[in-house]
């Protein structure tokens, strides 16, 4: 015969399974704050910022235009209105967002308001798209912080809080995926990371931003 008795210790158990997956579920969630950024070409900036120490992940998009669930072809032929931009998850209790920002300033242009190195037009400009009052606030420190130390205009913008739509599949992690392409602009048949490398390196980015920044550039190699 069933035993009754023996359900309510199940139960029981059960029900504090359940909580602890809910209770560590929510200690996960409130560890993860997410920033949004454009910094030009975001292969380079998902790059940089995976290497930083409490990023969980940096996702390639677009941010801050007209059009829904646009597609490269689409933000990089112009009249969107988007940013190539980066979301960032990080663990706040390792990186701060104050960190992060003043890594981000010292990892670009942000004396260049017509795109970012060899990337000219309205995709590849800069900007922070702040997404509440704290990040705002700390976004304008680090705004300020970066025009002190460049003793220059930082021309880039705080935005507000914008709908971010990640790129496509081909454009995540490219820096380091070891898919070949067919043909690409500095060669056949190379991998991605390979050619990540090449155009880096000829698009003059962290040379820019050694000549802007010196030592202080977090990045450059």
């Amino acid at each position: 015969m069933f035993q009754f008795a023996n359900l309510k210790p199940a139960i029981l158990s059960l029900a504090i399974v359940l909580g602890l997956v809910a209770q560590s579920r929510s200690v996960a969630a409130a560890e993860t704050e997410v920033l949004t950024v454009a910094g030009g070409c975001f292969w380079c900036v998902e790059a940089d910022f995976e290497s930083v120490k409490g990023v969980k992940e940096a996702v390639s998009g677009f941010a801050g235009g007209r059009t829904e669930n646009p597609t490269y072809k689409q933000v990089t032929g112009g009249n969107t209105g988007h940013y190539e931009a980066v979301q960032i998850a990080f663990d706040p209790s390792v990186v701060s967002r104050d960190t992060l920002l003043n890594l981000f300033f010292r990892s670009i242009d942000p004396t260049d308001a017509g795109g970012q190195f060899c990337d000219r037009g309205e995709s590849y400009r800069t900007a922070i798209f702040a997404g509440n009052a704290a990040q705002k606030a700390a976004a304008e420190k680090a705004k300020a912080d970066a025009q002190a130390a460049l003793g220059t205009t930082v021309v880039t913008p705080i935005l507000g809080d914008a709908p971010f739509y990640p790129a496509e599949d081909y454009h995540q992690d490219y820096y380091k995926s070891s898919e070949r392409l067919a043909f690409s602009s500095v060669g056949l048949g190379v991998k991605k990371s390979v050619a990540y490398k090449r155009y880096r390196q000829g698009c003059g980015r962290d040379a820019r931003v050694k000549q802007l920044w010196g030592s202080a550039a977090p990045f450059v190699k």
